[in-house]
Protein backbone atom coordinates (compact mmCIF):
# COMPACT_ATOMS: atom_id res chain seq x y z
CA UNK A 1 0.00 0.00 0.00
CA UNK A 2 1.37 3.41 -0.97
CA UNK A 3 1.80 5.42 2.26
CA UNK A 4 1.40 8.80 0.55
CA UNK A 5 -1.41 8.59 -2.04
CA UNK A 6 -1.23 11.45 -4.52
CA UNK A 7 -3.88 10.52 -7.08
CA UNK A 8 -7.52 9.73 -6.37
CA UNK A 9 -9.41 8.80 -9.54
CA UNK A 10 -13.20 9.07 -9.51
CA UNK A 11 -15.15 6.68 -11.75
CA UNK A 12 -18.95 6.25 -12.10
CA UNK A 13 -20.32 3.25 -10.26
CA UNK A 14 -22.90 2.48 -12.93
CA UNK A 15 -20.22 1.89 -15.58
CA UNK A 16 -18.35 -1.25 -14.43
CA UNK A 17 -16.31 -1.45 -17.65
CA UNK A 18 -14.93 2.04 -16.90
CA UNK A 19 -14.19 1.00 -13.32
CA UNK A 20 -12.28 -2.03 -14.59
CA UNK A 21 -10.12 0.20 -16.80
CA UNK A 22 -9.55 2.63 -13.92
CA UNK A 23 -8.21 -0.15 -11.72
CA UNK A 24 -5.41 -0.69 -14.24
CA UNK A 25 -4.50 2.96 -14.88
CA UNK A 26 -2.09 3.49 -12.00
CA UNK A 27 -4.09 5.75 -9.67
CA UNK A 28 -3.11 5.42 -6.02
CA UNK A 29 -6.79 5.26 -5.04
CA UNK A 30 -9.77 4.48 -7.27
CA UNK A 31 -12.98 6.05 -5.99
CA UNK A 32 -16.14 4.38 -7.26
CA UNK A 33 -18.72 7.15 -7.26
CA UNK A 34 -22.33 6.39 -6.45
CA UNK A 35 -23.21 10.05 -5.97
CA UNK A 36 -22.70 12.85 -8.51
CA UNK A 37 -21.59 10.60 -11.38
CA UNK A 38 -24.72 8.40 -11.28
CA UNK A 39 -28.15 9.58 -12.43
CA UNK A 40 -31.08 9.02 -10.03
CA UNK A 41 -32.64 6.33 -12.21
CA UNK A 42 -29.37 4.37 -12.22
CA UNK A 43 -28.58 4.53 -8.50
CA UNK A 44 -29.81 0.99 -7.82
CA UNK A 45 -27.86 -0.44 -10.75
CA UNK A 46 -24.71 1.42 -9.76
CA UNK A 47 -24.98 0.10 -6.23
CA UNK A 48 -25.50 -3.49 -7.42
CA UNK A 49 -22.68 -3.32 -9.97
CA UNK A 50 -20.31 -1.95 -7.35
CA UNK A 51 -21.26 -4.63 -4.84
CA UNK A 52 -20.57 -7.34 -7.43
CA UNK A 53 -17.22 -5.85 -8.37
CA UNK A 54 -16.07 -5.55 -4.76
CA UNK A 55 -17.32 -8.93 -3.56
CA UNK A 56 -13.71 -10.16 -3.71
CA UNK A 57 -10.54 -8.51 -2.38
CA UNK A 58 -8.60 -6.31 -4.79
CA UNK A 59 -4.93 -5.43 -4.93
CA UNK A 60 -5.86 -1.82 -5.70
CA UNK A 61 -6.96 0.58 -3.01
CA UNK A 62 -10.65 1.17 -3.71
CA UNK A 63 -12.94 3.65 -2.01
CA UNK A 64 -16.65 4.14 -2.57
CA UNK A 65 -18.31 7.54 -2.47
CA UNK A 66 -21.82 6.93 -1.20
CA UNK A 67 -24.70 9.32 -1.66
CA UNK A 68 -25.36 12.21 0.71
CA UNK A 69 -26.11 10.92 4.19
CA UNK A 70 -29.33 12.93 4.53
CA UNK A 71 -30.70 11.75 1.17
CA UNK A 72 -32.80 8.77 0.07
CA UNK A 73 -29.99 6.53 -1.21
CA UNK A 74 -27.26 6.60 1.45
CA UNK A 75 -28.72 3.95 3.74
CA UNK A 76 -28.96 1.44 0.88
CA UNK A 77 -25.44 2.35 -0.27
CA UNK A 78 -23.99 1.71 3.17
CA UNK A 79 -25.79 -1.61 3.56
CA UNK A 80 -24.63 -2.74 0.13
CA UNK A 81 -20.94 -1.90 0.31
CA UNK A 82 -19.82 -1.56 3.93
CA UNK A 83 -19.02 -5.25 4.46
CA UNK A 84 -17.53 -5.96 1.03
CA UNK A 85 -13.93 -7.29 1.08
CA UNK A 86 -12.90 -5.11 -1.87
CA UNK A 87 -13.70 -1.82 -0.11
CA UNK A 88 -10.86 -0.10 1.72
CA UNK A 89 -12.63 3.18 2.52
CA UNK A 90 -15.84 5.18 2.27
CA UNK A 91 -16.02 8.76 1.09
CA UNK A 92 -18.88 10.68 2.65
CA UNK A 93 -20.16 13.64 0.64
CA UNK A 94 -21.72 16.81 1.99
CA UNK A 95 -20.80 16.14 5.63
CA UNK A 96 -21.90 18.99 7.91
CA UNK A 97 -21.45 17.59 11.42
CA UNK A 98 -19.25 15.37 13.54
CA UNK A 99 -22.32 13.32 14.43
CA UNK A 100 -22.71 12.12 10.86
CA UNK A 101 -19.17 10.79 10.88
CA UNK A 102 -19.65 9.06 14.23
CA UNK A 103 -22.85 7.38 13.07
CA UNK A 104 -21.30 5.94 9.89
CA UNK A 105 -18.14 4.92 11.75
CA UNK A 106 -20.16 2.95 14.28
CA UNK A 107 -22.30 1.37 11.56
CA UNK A 108 -19.50 0.31 9.22
CA UNK A 109 -16.14 0.16 11.01
CA UNK A 110 -14.47 1.25 7.77
CA UNK A 111 -11.93 3.98 7.15
CA UNK A 112 -13.87 7.16 6.38
CA UNK A 113 -13.09 10.31 4.40
CA UNK A 114 -15.35 13.34 4.77
CA UNK A 115 -16.03 15.82 1.99
CA UNK A 116 -16.73 19.37 3.15
CA UNK A 117 -18.94 21.06 0.57
CA UNK A 118 -20.79 23.89 2.32
CA UNK A 119 -20.21 26.97 4.41
CA UNK A 120 -21.50 25.13 7.49
CA UNK A 121 -19.04 22.30 6.93
CA UNK A 122 -16.14 24.76 6.68
CA UNK A 123 -17.20 26.40 9.94
CA UNK A 124 -17.20 22.98 11.62
CA UNK A 125 -14.09 21.67 9.86
CA UNK A 126 -12.03 20.79 12.93
CA UNK A 127 -14.96 19.21 14.76
CA UNK A 128 -15.60 17.00 11.75
CA UNK A 129 -11.92 16.20 11.25
CA UNK A 130 -11.56 15.08 14.87
CA UNK A 131 -14.95 13.33 15.15
CA UNK A 132 -13.83 9.69 15.28
CA UNK A 133 -10.65 7.57 14.96
CA UNK A 134 -12.11 5.93 11.84
CA UNK A 135 -11.99 9.25 10.01
CA UNK A 136 -8.74 9.17 8.06
CA UNK A 137 -9.07 12.31 5.97
CA UNK A 138 -11.06 15.37 4.99
CA UNK A 139 -11.16 17.28 1.73
CA UNK A 140 -13.20 19.88 -0.11
CA UNK A 141 -15.96 19.45 -2.63
CA UNK A 142 -15.31 22.72 -4.40
CA UNK A 143 -18.14 22.71 -6.95
CA UNK A 144 -20.85 22.59 -4.28
CA UNK A 145 -18.90 24.90 -1.99
CA UNK A 146 -18.46 27.46 -4.75
CA UNK A 147 -22.21 27.44 -5.39
CA UNK A 148 -23.05 27.70 -1.69
CA UNK A 149 -20.76 30.69 -1.20
CA UNK A 150 -21.52 32.41 -4.49
CA UNK A 151 -17.81 32.57 -5.25
CA UNK A 152 -17.04 33.77 -8.77
CA UNK A 153 -13.24 33.77 -8.81
CA UNK A 154 -11.13 30.76 -7.94
CA UNK A 155 -9.10 32.76 -5.44
CA UNK A 156 -12.27 33.23 -3.44
CA UNK A 157 -11.94 29.65 -2.21
CA UNK A 158 -8.40 30.01 -0.88
CA UNK A 159 -9.49 30.79 2.68
CA UNK A 160 -11.65 27.66 2.73
CA UNK A 161 -8.79 25.64 1.30
CA UNK A 162 -6.43 26.82 4.01
CA UNK A 163 -9.11 26.18 6.62
CA UNK A 164 -9.46 22.52 5.66
CA UNK A 165 -5.66 22.06 5.54
CA UNK A 166 -5.35 23.51 9.05
CA UNK A 167 -8.28 21.47 10.36
CA UNK A 168 -6.82 18.23 9.00
CA UNK A 169 -3.40 18.82 10.46
CA UNK A 170 -4.80 20.01 13.80
CA UNK A 171 -6.76 16.76 14.01
CA UNK A 172 -3.65 14.70 13.26
CA UNK A 173 -4.81 13.71 9.78
CA UNK A 174 -2.79 13.63 6.57
CA UNK A 175 -2.80 16.79 4.46
CA UNK A 176 -5.95 16.77 2.32
CA UNK A 177 -5.92 16.20 -1.42
CA UNK A 178 -7.18 18.95 -3.70
CA UNK A 179 -10.61 18.88 -5.26
CA UNK A 180 -10.94 17.93 -8.93
CA UNK A 181 -9.92 20.14 -11.83
CA UNK A 182 -13.05 19.83 -14.02
CA UNK A 183 -11.51 20.56 -17.44
CA UNK A 184 -9.82 17.33 -18.45
CA UNK A 185 -8.24 18.96 -21.54
CA UNK A 186 -6.60 21.80 -19.61
CA UNK A 187 -3.48 20.02 -18.37
CA UNK A 188 -1.48 23.24 -18.20
CA UNK A 189 -4.13 24.80 -15.99
CA UNK A 190 -4.21 21.65 -13.90
CA UNK A 191 -0.46 21.82 -13.33
CA UNK A 192 -0.65 25.48 -12.30
CA UNK A 193 -3.54 24.78 -9.97
CA UNK A 194 -1.67 21.86 -8.40
CA UNK A 195 1.35 24.08 -7.80
CA UNK A 196 -0.89 26.56 -6.02
CA UNK A 197 -2.50 23.78 -4.01
CA UNK A 198 0.88 22.48 -2.94
CA UNK A 199 1.80 25.98 -1.76
CA UNK A 200 -1.36 25.95 0.38
CA UNK A 201 -0.45 22.66 2.03
CA UNK A 202 -2.46 20.11 0.05
CA UNK A 203 -1.01 16.71 -0.81
CA UNK A 204 -2.20 15.12 -4.05
CA UNK A 205 -5.43 15.62 -5.90
CA UNK A 206 -8.67 13.99 -7.02
CA UNK A 207 -8.99 13.36 -10.76
CA UNK A 208 -11.81 12.55 -13.15
CA UNK A 209 -9.74 11.26 -16.09
CA UNK A 210 -6.57 9.11 -16.27
CA UNK A 211 -4.77 11.76 -18.35
CA UNK A 212 -4.75 14.00 -15.27
CA UNK A 213 -2.86 11.49 -13.12
CA UNK A 214 0.74 12.05 -14.29
CA UNK A 215 0.29 15.84 -14.10
CA UNK A 216 -0.87 15.59 -10.49
CA UNK A 217 1.89 13.19 -9.53
CA UNK A 218 4.60 15.37 -11.07
CA UNK A 219 3.26 18.44 -9.29
CA UNK A 220 3.26 16.83 -5.88
CA UNK A 221 6.41 14.72 -5.93
CA UNK A 222 9.51 16.50 -4.63
CA UNK A 223 11.85 17.93 -7.25
CA UNK A 224 15.47 16.80 -7.50
CA UNK A 225 16.53 20.02 -5.80
CA UNK A 226 14.08 19.50 -2.95
CA UNK A 227 15.31 15.94 -2.46
CA UNK A 228 18.94 17.08 -2.43
CA UNK A 229 18.19 19.80 0.10
CA UNK A 230 16.26 17.35 2.29
CA UNK A 231 19.13 14.86 2.18
CA UNK A 232 21.55 17.60 3.24
CA UNK A 233 19.35 18.57 6.18
CA UNK A 234 18.79 15.00 7.37
CA UNK A 235 22.48 14.17 7.06
CA UNK A 236 23.45 17.26 9.05
CA UNK A 237 20.88 16.40 11.71
CA UNK A 238 22.37 12.94 12.21
CA UNK A 239 25.76 14.49 12.85
CA UNK A 240 24.64 17.18 15.27
CA UNK A 241 22.36 17.42 18.29
CA UNK A 242 19.81 20.19 18.64
CA UNK A 243 19.69 23.26 16.40
CA UNK A 244 22.31 23.55 13.68
CA UNK A 245 23.37 25.70 10.75
CA UNK A 246 23.90 24.37 7.25
CA UNK A 247 26.97 25.30 5.18
CA UNK A 248 24.92 27.94 3.34
CA UNK A 249 24.05 29.64 6.64
CA UNK A 250 20.48 28.47 6.99
CA UNK A 251 19.35 27.72 10.53
CA UNK A 252 17.80 24.27 10.98
CA UNK A 253 15.70 23.09 13.91
CA UNK A 254 13.69 19.97 14.67
CA UNK A 255 10.67 21.13 12.64
CA UNK A 256 12.81 21.69 9.56
CA UNK A 257 14.38 18.25 9.97
CA UNK A 258 10.95 16.65 10.28
CA UNK A 259 9.83 18.39 7.08
CA UNK A 260 12.95 17.13 5.29
CA UNK A 261 12.25 13.59 6.46
CA UNK A 262 8.69 13.86 5.10
CA UNK A 263 10.07 15.03 1.77
CA UNK A 264 12.34 12.01 1.52
CA UNK A 265 9.56 9.65 2.56
CA UNK A 266 7.34 11.11 -0.15
CA UNK A 267 10.13 10.83 -2.73
CA UNK A 268 10.53 7.15 -1.92
CA UNK A 269 6.85 6.42 -1.28
CA UNK A 270 6.69 3.34 -3.52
Amino acid sequence: MIPFPLTWLYVPGDRPHVVAKALACGADVVVIDLEDAVAPDRKAYGRTATAELLSEPHAARIHVRVNALDGPWAADDLRAVAALPGVSGLRLPKVTSAGEVVRVAEETGLALYALLESALAIERAHAIASAHPSLRGVSLGEADLRADLGVRDDAGLDWCRSRVVVAARAAGLAPPPQSVHPDIRDLEGLAASCAHGRDLGFLGRAAIHPRQLPVIERAYLPTDQEIEEAETIVKAATEEQGALALPDGRFVDAAVVAAAQRTLALAHRT
